[in-house]
């Protein structure tokens, strides 16, 4: 029987061939400019680190009304359509596989971010407490969102529908829904900020709801084994947690399995903040619940991820930080090479190629 490691190749049921079990997971790098227009920059970053088994993109924002971040890259123009294919073709050339995240912020937002300073918009006019957004025009307490109304949401899944349209014109291998880290999804699937009294607020089914049509909708896009689904049921990011949490995500699971999705991204490592209102999730309670590609995130190291993967309780784990000074990760892990320090995080986002495009690969 041969031993399932890090670095094993990984065949997907609908025959995409992973050459290992890293992911480089989404990362907001804010590289996309006022355009929002994936460029020649970005087509190099994910190019340099296409040896990892499987790339997801930073979150893309599938509309207008989606957006909450400066400079982070969109999928609902064709410019934007064609600038994303320049970097899939980037990667693709290297041999990478590339699946797109899908999102929208909901009232993870501010109005500066609209060109007629509308307000963000969320299931229940419930806004982020003791934080703030880093606007277009500077830095600003969040705002309480605007609800929105029961005949508004059959257009944002159609918003979805539309991206993935756009991303499978831009040669995507597949796609991710970003309904994590309380981001517009999240927002309607935990109580906290999900106080509707329609049929999409109240319980934990009707909570669901927005997601499931979202996943429907766009797995008339693209086949669902080559669907993800990113959650964060131990998350505290965007002012997040429920204490039905357990029982939230049980049933969204779920519903995802059935759904036959190929992949499940789980945030299950706390670096990324914890609620605190239990126990914390962990994949081993997720792998019985969902058969198809289990991926973990959150804090690994080389080591614990191997230790997971060879316990079969994920299928992949998903790195972030590492990436950003290792474009050669994946041969800097397989080789026991020293990782780069870690990069400053004054380079992490804004618009120049310092700490994004010239980190070096391992010199031995």
């Amino acid at each position: 029987m041969t031993e399932t490691n890090l670095f094993s190749s990984l065949d997907t049921s609908d025959g995409l061939h992973l050459s290992n079990r890293i992911v480089m997971a989404p990362m907001t790098r804010g590289r996309a400019g006022e355009s929002r227009i994936p460029n020649a920059a970005m087509a190099t970053y994910y190019a340099q680190r296409a040896t990892a088994g499987l790339l997801i993109t930073e979150a893309t924002s599938i509309s207008e009304q989606a957006l909450g971040w400066v400079d982070s890259p969109g999928i609902y123009s064709d410019e934007q359509t064609a600038g994303w294919r320049d970097v899939v073709d980037a990667i693709h050339r290297e041999d990478g596989t590339v699946f797109m995240q899908l999102w929208h912020c909901g009232r993870a937002s501010h109005r500066f971010f609209f060109a007629d300073e509308r307000l963000p918009v969320a299931p229940s006019a419930i806004g982020i407490g003791n934080d703030h957004s880093h606007t277009p025009k500077g830095t600003f307490p969040y705002e309480t969102p605007r609800a929105l109304a029961f005949d508004e949401i059959p257009r944002i899944v159609a918003d979805y529908h539309q991206a993935a349209v756009r991303a499978k014109a831009a040669g995507f291998d597949g796609i991710e829904v970003h309904a994590a880290n309380g981001y517009l999804l999240d927002q309607f699937l935990q109580a906290k900020t999900n106080l509707r009294d329609d049929d999409y607020g109240g319980g934990i089914e009707n909570r669901y709801r927005l997601l499931g049509e979202i996943v429907a909708a766009v797995s008339e896009v693209f086949p669902a084994r080559r669907i993800s689904v990113r959650l964060s049921p131990n998350g505290v990011f965007n002012d997040m947690g429920t204490p039905e949490y357990r029982e939230l995500f049980t049933y969204t699971i779920q519903r995802l399995q059935d759904a036959g999705i190929g992949l499940l991204h789980i945030m299950d490592g706390l670096g990324f903040g914890f609620h605190e209102l239990g126990e914390p999730m962990t994949l081993a309670e997720v792998r019985p619940l969902f058969s198809g590609i289990l991926i973990g995130n959150v804090g690994y190291s080389r080591e614990t991820a191997e230790t997971v993967i060879a316990a079969g309780q994920a299928d992949m784990i998903a790195f972030g930080r590492p990436f950003i000074a290792n474009p050669d990760l994946v041969e800097r892990f397989r080789n026991d090479w020293p990782l780069a320090p870690e990069a400053d995080m004054v380079t992490w986002y804004g618009p120049r190629d310092s700490g994004y495009v010239d980190w070096p690969a391992y010199q031995d």
